[in-house]
């Protein structure tokens, strides 16, 4: 009984070493790094285009749903965010046709292929979130959509809007 205990142990470890054998280890992907590519011959298939690169034919944009260009509110400021054209997911996943937001306050769209930087002016939702309230100074302030792949690269400015605030 022994030995057959400890020829089926071993013949499901080495299932589960060949198995595992030449995938990519050591590390999930960090959103402040850029990701590599593998070289190995496991992907030598066309796997289609990358989400960065499929982007700029996809027709669509992101807007604000219950905010327009102009408008006067109080903080803390309610934003529905809306997108046309691809769906929210969660970040970490790298999908075609899919990402997730992030609002830039009191800046610009981020350059497309460029990671969104994490801090107090550049706000992830990485949940796949479509809705959030921003606490706001009074005065005018920019809020700016930016739409990005699971790995928070932009989607440039094709994937933003920009519009004007005043907190009363």
């Amino acid at each position: 009984m022994k030995f057959k205990i400890s020829t089926i142990l071993f013949a499901v470890l080495v299932f589960v070493a060949c198995k595992n054998k030449g995938k990519h280890s050591g590390h999930e992907h960090d959103s402040a790094h850029s990701h590599d590519t593998e070289t190995s011959t496991e992907n030598t298939e066309d796997k289609g285009p990358t989400p960065l690169a499929a982007s700029e034919t996809i027709e669509g944009k992101v807007f604000f749903v219950n905010l327009k260009d102009g408008d006067k509110v109080k903080s803390p400021v309610k934003v529905e965010m809306g997108v046309e054209g691809m769906e929210i997911e969660p970040a970490n996943e790298l999908n075609v046709g899919k990402g997730h937001h992030h609002i830039v306050v009191d800046g610009t769209f981020i350059e497309k292929g460029k990671a969104v930087p994490a801090d107090a002016t550049h706000i992830h939702y990485g949940k796949g979130q479509t809705e959030t309230e921003l606490e706001l100074e009074k005065g005018t302030h920019t809020l700016t959509l930016q739409l990005a792949d699971g790995y928070h690269q932009s989607y440039g400015e094709k994937w933003s809007t920009t519009i004007t605030i005043e907190v009363e």
